[in-house]
């Protein structure tokens, strides 16, 4: 820890009054030093992490923290308040504040520390140390466990700072608790007292998992608070950490004998499965910080009356649960569910999107009327290939609603939701009800699915439920609804729906093209692109798309270019603005924009979101709007400049795409223009690439 905290890092005299301006305090030490590049979004990072949840702890704590793309290294900073600041603890003010600075891209060996120091927090030597220390270098050589005084505990932890994942054993006047790194590897420790209430005259035993969001401190104070209540109480309690560091799962045989079970979390416990089938206590995380005695003890009395969650058959959950959302509320589970049949739709549609265009580039436009290749095909004329493209092109389309709506269904129901969801995606495309039947189809086969798993079903039938039961009853009411009762009226919506489009002239084009643009630059990759995305594609989802359906997709297509090849030109017109990492992020911007992979600008929105999504949704927009009011058509739903041979009116389109690149690229390079300059040590960090470079978040997989 000696390069995390120095003497300039710490404050014994922190005159702050809110929670806002010590952190602020505390992050300059760190600008000071070229820990931090950027102040405010630094400070917005800090702020955001506040807002999930307040970071007081009762017993005069406050541990501001956070994650942060303007981070160069891993980093504390400790001030002490006389006065007292509201960090949101339920005992009144902290008089100890640690800022914790991690970069977006902290390894396991930093993340170790500062969960080691998470965990000396809890001590009540060590705090008491902090309060009398009477100078800055004292103070931070205790903190690094250098300082003679430290407690035995803390120097302990230090010394072994590899147990990010347990405790150390304490002085030797307490029986050892089992660590959770021990715990793992199924070596426990029985504790005398009070805790030997079960057979064989054994103590008492749970396992816990504890996790926060940042999975920096909170994760790891409320497995050291666990553990000391266990000692006090008697009893043994094994924690799974499960932090930014990784996590080591608990040895099954520790779970096995495990009593009860404690969840201290504000996050998805991951494999939750393993512990189903015991009494079970499920709180936030800060609850076990601040009533780890409360949590031992409610455990034990549901041990005592039996209390017990259901055991889980194998393979259990969703693929949405199995992801490890399954603590997340209805409508973003809906969201989940839908955005699972679109990224198993998405595939087809650019296969057979580029080969339907392809059909049309080598055999003309009447290509369409063209007979079918199994009765007549040369091979030695264009018209023949081009015949055959499209002719392949429009089958692998006529699979879009099905996949749609079965791999809703998969999300849904898991398996068995499969048959049902593309049976009734099947009979949407029978009776015209497109893509809106696809969703509807794909909902009520997953909502079928699961109503019929809830019900009890004798032993003797359940082998055949998923191969023959449950398709059977779940396609033959999911078709019902479809043909009968729903299908007509969402068929209607959807004519509507395409008449409305091709309706659609002058100004009122311009502003769809606008409103798309914007949603394409908005996430990047993510659920709103992907809404406009597949708005566009279900428009040309057909043999012959309509005028109005061909320029919607020209505008989403050139809209979700201009991010990428905006990054990549203002990184090339003023590189002294990016790190040497966004410089690098820019020669690839180039080939990713151009290919129409929106995803090449993530990189720049982590590190700066404040700055480049709002310019690049500016630039999306005019792209949008200019692309519609060019009149440009697009018949392929992807590949960028590489079919621009397949694009009506392609150099205005190309006009409106250079546009919004120089808009958005200009505004970028403004914005950051305009901020507060990082001091001398900072900068040179940031654009030499030295430690900033390794603060350069990690792109993200795009959705």
């Amino acid at each position: 820890m000696s390069d995390m905290i120095t003497a300039e890092l710490v404050d014994l005299d922190l005159s702050a009054d809110t929670k806002e301006a010590a952190a602020r305090a505390l992050a300059e030490r760190m600008v000071a030093l070229g820990r931090v590049t950027d102040l405010d979004g630094f400070l917005a990072d800090v702020a955001a992490r506040e807002a999930q949840m307040p970071t007081g702890l009762d017993g005069g704590i406050g541990i501001p923290h956070c994650r942060s793309a303007h981070v160069t290294e891993p980093t504390l900073a400790f001030g002490r308040s006389a006065a007292g600041i509201d960090f949101g603890a339920a005992d009144g003010p902290a008089d100890l504040i640690f800022l914790i600075a991690a970069p977006a891209g902290a390894d396991d060996a930093h993340l170790t520390i500062l969960s080691s120091l998470a965990r000396q927090l809890m001590d009540a030597d060590f705090t008491a140390a902090l309060r009398a220390a009477d100078d800055a270098e004292s103070t931070a050589a205790l903190i690094r466990g250098e300082d003679a005084g430290a407690s035995a505990q803390g120097a302990d932890r230090d010394a072994a700072s590899g147990a990010a994942a347990a405790p150390t054993p304490h002085d030797s006047a307490a029986a050892p608790v089992a660590a959770s790194a021990g715990a793992a590897a199924g070596t426990t420790a029985p504790v005398p007292g009070g805790g030997a209430d079960r057979a064989g005259g054994r103590p008492f035993r749970i396992v816990a998992v504890t996790s926060c969001p940042t999975g920096i401190a909170h994760t790891y104070m409320a497995a050291e608070s666990l553990e000391n209540a266990g000692r006090e109480a008697g009893v043994e309690v094994v924690v799974e950490t499960q932090g930014s560091a990784g996590f080591t799962r608990l040895d099954p045989a520790v779970v096995a004998a495990a009593d009860a079970v404690i969840f201290a979390h504000d996050v998805p416990v991951r494999d939750k499965d393993r512990f189903a089938g015991k009494p079970t206590v499920d709180v936030g995380v800060k609850a076990g910080i601040n009533r780890p005695a409360e949590l031992i003890a409610e455990a034990r009395e549901k041990a005592a009356r039996g209390e017990a969650t259901a055991a889980a058959p194998a393979g259990s959950g969703t693929p949405v649960e199995r992801a490890g959302d399954s603590g997340e509320g209805y409508g973003t589970k809906l969201r989940k569910w839908l955005m699972s049949g679109v990224s198993y739709m998405v595939p087809f549609v650019a296969a057979g999107g580029l080969l339907i265009a392809l059909g049309f580039a080598i055999g003309g436009y009447k290509i369409n009327k063209a007979p079918s290749v199994m009765d007549h095909f040369v091979w030695g004329q264009a018209d023949s290939w081009g015949a055959l493209l499209f002719q392949i092109g429009v089958v692998s389309f006529g699979f879009l609603v099905p996949v749609l709506a079965g791999y809703i269904a998969y999300g849904m129901a898991d398996r068995p939701g499969l048959v049902p969801g593309f049976v009734g995606g099947a009979i949407a495309v029978t009776i015209n009800a497109g893509f809106l039947g696809g969703l509807a189809a794909g909902l009520i086969a997953g909502g079928v699915v699961m109503a019929i798993q809830k019900v009890n079903i004798p032993a003797a039938l359940r082998g055949i439920m998923p191969v023959v039961v449950i398709p059977l009853i779940s396609s033959a009411i999911v078709g019902f609804l479809m043909f009968v009762v729903i299908g007509k009226p969402i068929a209607e919506a959807q004519k509507g729906l395409t008449d409305w489009l091709n309706g659609l002239t002058g100004s009122n084009a311009v502003l769809l093209g606008a409103l798309l643009g914007l949603m394409m630059c908005f996430d990047l990759g993510g659920p709103v692109n992907k809404v406009a995305y597949t708005f566009a594609t279900a428009g040309i989802a057909v043999a012959s798309p309509s005028d109005s359906a061909m320029k919607i997709m020209a505008a989403v297509m050139a809209a979700g270019m201009v991010p990428p090849l905006a990054m990549a030109l203002a990184t090339t017109v003023r590189g002294r603005l990016f790190t040497r990492t966004e410089r690098e992020n820019g020669k690839a911007a180039w080939v990713l924009g151009a290919s129409f992979i929106s995803e090449g600008a993530i990189p720049f929105a982590a590190a700066d979101p404040l700055r480049v999504i709002p310019a690049s949704m500016v630039g999306g927009a005019i792209t949008g709007a200019l692309s519609m009011a060019f009149g440009a058509t697009l018949r392929a739903p992807h590949g960028g400049i590489f079919v621009v041979p397949l694009i009506g009116n392609p150099l205005l389109y190309l006009v409106a795409i250079a546009v919004g690149v120089c808009v958005t690229a200009g505004l970028v390079v403004v914005l950051k223009g305009l901020r507060k300059p990082a001091p001398a040590g900072a900068a040179a960090g940031s654009t030499e690439g030295g430690p900033a470079a390794a603060a350069e978040p990690k792109q993200p997989v795009a959705a």
